[in-house]
């Protein structure tokens, strides 16, 4: 995906470099994660931290609600598209693509990830995950209310279409306040995740992203015998 105006509207991709930068890329344009105005006192004096979920007041009398896990992924696999009841971030590790629905343009878009790349994926927005290389992919995971034994945690398009002919007094409303405690649409919510099923393919690494893995196995084996 070439452009910020291709990203669906609550989209974000954050970039996260080794020499310390880190940016942020939405529809509206890219900015500086690191911005003065967004950091917070971390500890110690000239250290700063930038909240993603939960704040600086969070405790156990007030918990965010969130879970923040490690994912592995076998080479040249796909999740099942699916969509959370509660936002999401997820940091690739390796060579990745997520595909997303665009509600607006109705239609599923893909954007390609690399190493250092996180995506905010807002809540019940149609995705999926690709890992576009030939070895296993980590991914780190945070998402905010609903651990993976939740019903709501991965609504696939069959659990879509099982709750849309659901009985009405059973086809309840999600908990997401940005549903404003409205029923959700379920038949739309499938058509959604059928389109980002059959979306084509991101493909594989091309060699430009070859030669830099290559590369950054050899600064991993310089640096561990440093």
């Amino acid at each position: 995906m070439k452009g910020t105006e291709a990203l669906p509207a609550g989209v974000e991709l954050y970039s996260l470099t080794a020499d310390g930068t880190a940016l942020l890329t939405s529809r509206t344009g890219r900015g500086d994660l690191l911005d003065a105005g967004a950091l917070l006192p971390f500890i110690d004096r000239g250290q700063h931290a930038r909240y993603l979920i939960g704040d600086a007041l969070t405790s156990p009398e007030r918990p965010s609600n969130a879970t923040y896990k490690l994912g592995l992924m076998r080479g040249h696999s796909a999740f099942t598209p699916h969509a959370h009841g509660g936002e999401h971030f997820v940091l690739s590790l390796g060579y990745a693509a997520c595909g997303l629905y665009d509600d607006e343009r109705q239609e599923a878009v893909t954007v390609r990830l690399t190493p250092g790349v996180m995506i905010r994926i807002p809540a019940l927005l149609p995705h999926s995950f690709v890992n576009r290389g030939a070895g296993r992919l980590l991914i780190l995971a945070a998402n905010t209310g609903f651990g993976i034994d939740h019903e709501d945690y991965a609504i696939t398009a069959e659990e879509a279409e099982r709750r849309a002919t659901a009985e009405p007094s059973k086809n309840r409303a999600t908990a997401e306040p940005s549903n404003n405690g409205t029923a959700l649409d379920y038949p739309a919510l499938a058509k959604a995740l059928r389109a980002v099923g059959s979306a084509p393919s991101p493909g594989v690494m091309s060699w430009r992203e070859r030669a830099a893995q290559a590369a950054r196995r050899i600064a991993v084996r310089l640096e561990g015998s440093a």
